[in-house]
């Protein structure tokens, strides 16, 4: 089933959110009538029905009447069943598979397949970026990130936000003057900041997110650089300097996190190592002073891995 949900615009013509519909049955089921609950309960069990099915379908299969069927739809702060409906659809296009999905088996004491599935999406993600990824595109990077006089990363939501982090993480140890944001109005203001000699690093699992691809516009409008570690084919990489670009298949289990964190990470790290190359003695001089500094300030001689 494929749903159109028009978008809720208020009076003000800006696009007003569209409440969880189905959060709210589950949160208040224990406040309904018996009948109303009945109704509940086939919206619950299968919501495409839901969405598709007439008044009267509902009712029948609720085994209630049709007006329970609509007073349900006001209990819930509908104006009505068609009301209901176009709320029901937006929950069912956001969250489908979170609705009907379950996970194939619950991980045995050895861990299986838990385990299994974690490490092959790992591998398996390692694997394309090996396969796929342009060396000359990561020297090319790097020489943008060598010779920048400031670079900006940028990641909004999930996994971009700690990834934008892990590259500030690694690229200010060779000295690069690097800060990581991931507030669309800071970022904003940041970009308008930029100038010709200045670099952007945006990341984006998919490319489509809007308020990274505007801030990537304005710092292009500044004439700053930008490299994209993105989709292929997406909008940010279309609008990128530099594109280091992967797509990797994702197991379809929604409690396992994303495997594409493992590649942004790798690329990450193949970026940041050929920066370190490029700028070599100078990196190592810096990461030399880092390690004294930290070796200093704790207790006893061992020192951390070297590159951390």
């Amino acid at each position: 089933m494929q749903t159109h949900v028009p978008p809720n615009r208020g009076k003000d013509g800006f696009t007003k959110p569209i409440p969880d519909i189905l959060a709210i049955i589950k949160d208040t089921y224990t406040e309904f009538r018996p009948a109303e609950r009945q109704v509940a309960d086939v919206v619950l069990a299968d919501v495409s029905f839901a969405v598709d099915a007439s008044n009267a379908a509902i009712a029948q299969r609720a085994n209630v009447s049709e007006p329970t069927v609509t007073r349900f739809c006001r209990s819930i702060g509908c104006e009505g069943v068609r009301d209901f409906k176009l709320k029901l659809a937006q929950s069912v296009v956001v969250g489908r598979l979170y609705l009907d999905q379950v996970s194939p088996e619950q991980p045995a004491g050895d861990g299986s397949p838990l385990m299994k599935v974690v490490f092959s999406e790992a591998r398996n993600a390692i694997s394309v970026v090996e396969r796929s990824i342009d060396p000359a595109s990561v020297l090319e990077a790097a020489d943008l990130v060598a010779n920048a006089h400031q670079v900006v990363v940028l990641g909004l939501g999930g996994s971009s936000t700690s990834l934008a982090h892990e590259t500030q993480n690694r690229l200010f140890r060779y000295g690069i003057v690097t800060v990581s944001h991931s507030d669309p109005y800071i970022l904003k203001m940041t970009a308008a900041t930029l100038k010709p000699n200045d670099l952007v690093i945006a990341i984006s699992g998919t490319g489509r997110t809007r308020e990274v691809i505007e801030v990537v516009e304005l710092a292009k409008h500044y004439r700053a650089k930008a490299i994209g570690i993105t989709a292929p084919d997406s909008e940010l990489a279309a609008l990128c300097d530099v594109k280091l670009t992967v797509e990797v298949p994702e197991y379809p289990d929604t409690l396992k996190p994303t495997a594409s964190r493992y590649a942004f990470l790798l690329i990450i790290d193949l970026l940041s190592t050929a920066v370190g190359y490029r700028l070599d003695p100078s990196s190592r001089e810096t990461l030399r002073r880092i390690k004294y500094t930290v070796l200093a300030h704790r207790e006893g001689k061992t020192l951390e891995p070297l590159g951390d």
